[in-house]
């Protein structure tokens, strides 16, 4: 097999330790492509690197990392995009510090349709994932392939709507594309593999590292046009993502929640810094103009009607966590009938059990 000379030349320079991105746009920017980079004499690039990184340039371990990547390149799926790629994002163009190369396996060609991050807590309630999941396949039957970065809760659910809708998903890492993490989504990234796709900045083989993750967030938020929240915390990085996917001129969208529920809580001050308030994905939609809801009944995030044996019990319970106790005596019932029913309910899919014996009201999707 043939090798390119021009990728092996822009994976020697990112593969090479210590050469930092600021260092690699500036070696570019004066000398051109990484091929006429590497043609200089290494005293020529001493301005922009110290020498044990020019000495490192050179070395085996970096050639043999070089030499691994355009082997895993040659499977199928796989691909590796760079700056001067025809398929390289142009949204990314648009961020401060794009990234040099892209890892990438399955369908390349969904970095260049206009795309939306959805994003939130990895302790999502259960309402929470059914919302991301809904809002998710609404905006994929629209065209826009979801953008998220395979974590648990928020993000799994949205890249599952993205993937059962048109547009499918993209699943950006903080790991390696080779590394899957978390492994309990190890399923799922093999199905976005298949039928959407993964994509990393990280050289094959990274790890979870915990600073990589920051770093995963900009590409989520540089690659989709606007950015839902459904649910997070005030210290997290989801609301970090959405702040700075508003800072960088993108549309910023917030579900709101209850107001005792810690995960509304980063939801409510984004709605207050000026992000806007979504009941439904008709609400996205109406905003971003140019697509539109196909094959899909307009229902809010919150409300959906109920099937007459449930809606006493239902309606006592409202759509904040509750108790026993309180639905006894909202109900007039007894605790042995109210614990009966929570359980068909429970089993139905219209009920969760909460940590502190609280029980939250489901919506069917």
């Amino acid at each position: 097999m043939t090798h390119d000379p021009g990728l092996a030349s822009w994976l020697q320079l990112t593969l090479t330790p210590g050469l930092g991105a600021a260092a690699l746009r500036g070696l570019l920017k004066q000398f051109g492509l990484p091929q006429e980079v590497l043609a200089r004499r290494r005293s020529e690039l001493r301005g922009f690197a110290p020498a044990t990184v020019l000495e490192a340039l050179d070395s085996q371990a970096v050639s043999e990392a070089v030499a691994r990547a355009v082997e895993w390149v040659g499977a199928s799926g796989h691909s590796i995009v760079t700056l001067a790629d025809d398929d390289y994002p142009r949204a990314l163009l648009e961020i401060p510090d794009p990234p040099a190369v892209l890892y990438a396996v399955g369908r390349v060609d969904l970095l260049r349709r206009a795309s939306f991050a959805v994003v939130g807590s990895r302790n999502a309630s259960a309402q929470g994932e059914r919302n991301a999941e809904t809002f998710a396949k609404v905006l994929s039957d629209a065209g826009m392939p979801i953008v998220s970065g395979l974590a648990i809760g928020i993000d799994a659910a949205a890249h599952r709507g993205g993937l059962a809708g048109a547009a499918s998903t993209i699943a950006v890492l903080g790991t390696g594309v080779d590394v899957i993490y978390p492994r309990r989504n190890t399923e799922l990234a093999k199905e976005i593999a298949s039928r959407g796709l993964l994509v990393s900045e990280f050289p094959l083989g990274t790890g979870p590292l915990a600073h990589n993750f920051p770093r995963r967030n900009r590409l989520i938020r540089g690659l989709a046009r606007g950015c839902l929240v459904v649910e997070a915390a005030l210290a997290s990085g989801s609301l970090i993502t959405a702040r700075s996917a508003a800072d960088q001129g993108r549309e910023v969208f917030a579900i709101p929640g209850s107001i005792h529920s810690p995960l509304s809580k980063g939801c409510h001050a984004l709605i207050k810094s000026g992000a806007k308030l979504v009941e439904s994905a008709d609400d996205v939609l109406s905003e971003l103009g140019g697509f539109h809801a196909s094959g899909y009944a307009s229902t809010t995030a919150a409300e959906r009607p109920e099937a007459s044996g449930d809606a006493s019990l239902l309606a006592h319970m409202g759509h904040d966590p509750v108790d026993v106790d309180s639905l006894c005596a909202r109900a007039g019932m007894s605790a042995e009938q109210v614990s009966s029913e929570l359980l068909r309910l429970e089993l139905d899919g219209r009920v969760a059990a909460l940590p502190g014996g609280l029980y939250q009201r489901l919506e069917k999707g």
